[in-house]
């Protein structure tokens, strides 16, 4: 076998066809992995973008990002073809970069169409004009090669909802959020990174070798060494004489401490906090290793057996970080406390080193209390004003080296966060996002309950909700689906330039309208008088309040808003300086972009659906998108009733109707609109932006007292309605989980959910399920926020493996960190419930039985 190092364009360049054999399973790469691919290439077009790295001149060795290895078999030539070469592995990278060159041609296409023309000659088709599958310089599996040709054949069911389809849009909404005002010197350094600075070795096997014994070695290997083994291992390597020692002494105890994750996570925040700020978790074992092999060279084995003593005092550091019960300021421990509460990572870099100053004497608990509070501002204020993220983790990673010596901590963090570019909203930029903004998609779950809940706290009660005890959600006073009642009162505050449903769809989801509370079923979508009954009744003030308001139309939503504002600026320190260089409706824009991209071939929806997700009016929307050239997929937006816009025009002049590519597109319609099964609504529309859906996203909030006895009979009717070809199998499915003694649990809403139930499960908590299953919104949602809650999966590694088994389900990628699994509840398409999908969703019914029952 040869093998070689080379770029992607010197890969695929020249008369080349890559074959992936049947063997082979189908293209499988998900959400993180497209991620993951997406940062490696960004990072490359960062480099790119600095003066002293040109695009390369032959000869030149630029410094590449490698992405792995392609092990190539060439098939004997045929007279006035194409060479053949069988993938044997490596296909899902090779995949993903082709998919990734179809949507950069599709973005640029909006505005430059011979450069989209050169993208598409450059990387997907061969250059001589052959005809048939030999155009074509990859060809995928059978079952992947529709979905991939109709990619590179620019057909109308390109981007649909399987894999292949997924990447694509994927890759589309990355680029519209890159680029969104279609201008090529934005996009020119992706084509040259993609190009030049993605290295692969390409293993070429000989005549001789069998290549089914080849892939059958490459994937049947045994676990592989993780981050901290390698990590672990060269360290000891040079560590000869004084191995033993430091391992008992220093090594053993902080493995022991911090556990294998945890320790890989300090390895990460040392290089970061060293002034490596592009240090990534995956590759930590290449920076540490030259870091380590630096020091082996220059002070010995003594230097390294110091420099792992450091690091186990750095690692103690970092576990009050993460479990602030260790900290023993109590002032410091409610300051910890509180970010981790909002959850996540991002932060760790620069409270560790706020906490590391602590833990040297450099500064006093005090300073860092205060300088803890503006991170804990700088995140809140985004989130609420929806500062997209994308520069967030770089921001926080170069804090620690770029802070202000000079200066007192909690000034010198001050300062580094109201710098320039840093985007931390002011006073009254935070006033008009709670406005305007929907803060019902903005974060995550957990973190718009954490915002609510301090809300409430900073009326100061005589009595303050233990909201660790608590079970509260987060509510809609004027509920997401409004009866006649509630638009009735929107109509008396309606004008000329707004109806009744458009004030509902602008204010529904912003702060003033959102509350918490246990009451959400009670609650429901009734009239305001029933509801302000029981919010007088709560035990939080802020409930009360609302009950001591008589309406509630728009005057009043905008009202408890300001209201709210007032406390939220009291509550998160403002910035030094109102720097804030990305106004609101570039934001609104790039989301809009984004969402849009993201639709799927054969979907639609609606200018209000995406008014409710982007805090925006219908009819600037609807201007926006009628007179902006380039806004991918603009076309699948309809008016409310689900039909074409009557002054719908294309920019481009084309004279084809909206309705007849939409048709080609496969959007079927009955008479004038659009089959209502194949709208997108707002929740998946917020998915698509990459938002974290509240955990009743996929519920109609509506409640019309459906009676018990025709629940089953309005689901089963609703799920044969809008999902046809999956209805009969899952509902036998369901039948069986009965057969079998469990039950099924039926909403009460307009939308009637589904939930396969067991009366009794391990725990004294009664019910247990796994599921909702909603028939319209074609969503199964996976309750991981309610079951962490109940026994036995209070234990992590059950929910990780439960969400283990759902990801095995074909099409499914939920994209969810195991710190993260009790706070959310994530969905999949119910498309997925079919053929192998439905067979490994019976199983895992049937796993969750026995996890669920076993013992008692």
């Amino acid at each position: 076998m040869e093998a070689r190092e080379t770029t992607f364009q010197k890969l695929i360049q020249g008369d080349n066809q890559f074959q992936i054999p049947l063997y082979q399973r189908t293209y499988s790469w998900k959400r993180h992995d497209h991620e993951r691919l997406w940062a490696d290439l960004t990072e490359q077009v960062a480099a790119l973008a600095q003066p002293s790295q040109a695009e390369p001149m032959d000869g030149d060795e630029p410094v590449r990002h490698f992405l792995g290895s392609v092990v190539l078999a060439p098939r004997p030539p045929l007279p006035d073809t194409v060479q053949r070469w069988v993938v044997i592995d490596g296909q899902q990278r090779l995949t993903s970069l082709m998919l990734l060159a179809c949507a950069l041609r599709d973005h640029v296409r909006a505005f430059d169409s011979s450069k989209a023309d050169l993208i598409h000659r450059r990387y997907l088709v061969n250059e001589e004009d052959y005809t048939g599958l030999d155009a074509y310089r990859l060809l995928p599996t059978q079952a992947d090669r529709p979905a991939y040709l109709a990619c590179v054949d620019q057909a109308p069911s390109a981007g649909g909802e399987d894999s292949i389809g997924r990447a694509y849009r994927f890759f589309r909404t990355a680029l519209a959020e890159h680029d969104p005002d279609g201008d090529w010197d934005a996009v020119r350094y992706i084509d040259q990174a993609l190009r030049h600075r993605l290295s692969l070795v390409t293993i070429t096997a000989g005549p001789r070798d069998n290549v089914y014994r080849i892939f059958e070695s490459l994937n049947n290997t045994g676990v592989p060494l993780t981050q901290a083994d390698l990590l672990r291992n060269y360290l000891f390597m040079h560590l000869p004489r004084l191995g033993e020692e430091v391992y008992e002494k220093l090594w053993l105890p902080m493995q022991t401490e911090l556990g294998p994750d945890r320790l890989v996570t300090l390895a990460w925040l040392d290089l970061v906090l060293q002034g490596d700020t592009r240090a990534k978790v995956g590759e930590v074992y290449q920076s540490q290793q030259r870091r380590l092999a630096a020091i082996a060279a220059s002070a010995g084995e003594k230097g390294l057996r110091e420099d792992v003593d450091r690091l186990r005092r750095l690692g103690s550091v970092l576990l009050r970080l993460i479990e602030p019960d260790r900290e023993p300021d109590q002032a410091l421990r409610e300051a910890l406390n509180r970010l981790a509460e909002w959850g996540g990572e991002v932060h760790y870099p620069l409270a560790l080193h706020i906490l590391d100053r602590v833990n040297r004497e450099i500064a006093t608990p005090e300073e860092a209390v205060r300088a803890l509070s503006y991170v804990e501002s700088f995140l809140v204020r985004r989130m609420v004003c929806y500062v997209r993220t994308n520069n967030l983790n770089r921001v926080l990673a170069a804090a620690p080296s770029e802070l202000e010596q000079d200066r007192p901590l909690h000034e010198a963090v001050h300062r580094y966060l109201s710098g320039p570019r840093r985007y931390w909203p002011s006073d009254a930029q935070l006033r008009e996002a709670a406005r305007s903004q929907p803060f019902y998609w903005h974060g995550k779950s957990g973190q718009r309950a954490y915002v609510l809940r301090c809300l409430e706290e900073s009326y100061e009660g005589a009595e303050p909700v233990d909201f660790s005890r608590a079970w509260a959600t987060i509510e809609h006073v004027m509920p997401q689906t409004p009866t006649d009642d509630w638009l009735g009162v929107l109509a008396e505050d309606a004008d000329g330039d707004s109806t009744a449903e458009e004030l509902h769809e602008t204010l529904v989801h912003t702060l003033g309208n959102l509350t918490l509370t246990g009451e959400n079923t009670r609650l429901s979508n009734h009239p305001y008088e029933r509801k302000q009954q029981i919010f007088d009744n709560s035990a939080l003030r802020m409930n009360r309040e609302i009950a001591g308001t008589e309406r509630w139309g728009r005057a009043e939503i905008l009202a408890r808003a300001d209201r709210l504002a007032d406390r939220a600026v009291a509550l998160w320190p403002a910035p030094l300086a109102a720097d804030f260089a990305e106004t609101d409706e570039r934001t609104e824009w790039i989301v809009l972009r984004q969402i849009l991209a993201g639709l799927p071939a054969g979907t639609w929806t609606t200018y209000g659906d995406l008014s409710a997700v982007i805090g925006m009016h219908p009819r600037p929307l609807g201007n926006y998108l009628g007179t902006r050239r380039g806004v991918p997929n603009a076309h699948r937006v309809l008016t409310a009733s689900g039909a074409p816009a009557p002054d719908f025009s294309w920019p481009d002049g084309r004279t084809e109707t909206q309705r007849q590519v939409l048709e080609r597109e496969g959007v079927v319609f009955r008479e004038v609109t659009a089959d209502p099964a194949q709208r997108m609504r707002p929740a998946a529309l917020a998915e698509l932006a990459g938002m974290e859906l509240p955990a009743d996203s996929w519920a109609s909030a509506s409640d019309d007292g459906l009676p018990a006895e025709d629940r089953p009979a309005n689901f089963r009717r609703q799920l044969r309605k809008n999902h046809p070809s999956i209805a009969e199998g899952l509902l036998s499915v369901l039948a069986h989980w009965e057969n079998a003694g469990g039950r099924l649990s039926y909403g009460a809403a307009a939308e009637t959910s589904c939930s396969p139930l067991l009366k009794q499960g391990l725990g004294l908590q009664g019910s247990i399920w796994p599921v909702a299953i909603y028939p319209e919104s074609g969503r199964v949602e996976v309750v991981f926020e309610y079951l962490s809650r109940r026994d036995p999966f209070t234990r992590p590694e059950l929910l990780k493996e439960f969400l283990e088994r759902v990801n095995a389900i074909p099409d499914v990628d939920l994209v969810v960190s195991t710190e993260e699994l009790h706070r959310r509840r994530p969905s999949f398409a119910i498309e997925a419930l079919s053929g192998p999908g439905l067979t490994q969703f019976q199983e895992i019914l049937e796993w969750f039985r026995r996890q669920s029952t076993q013992g008692r």
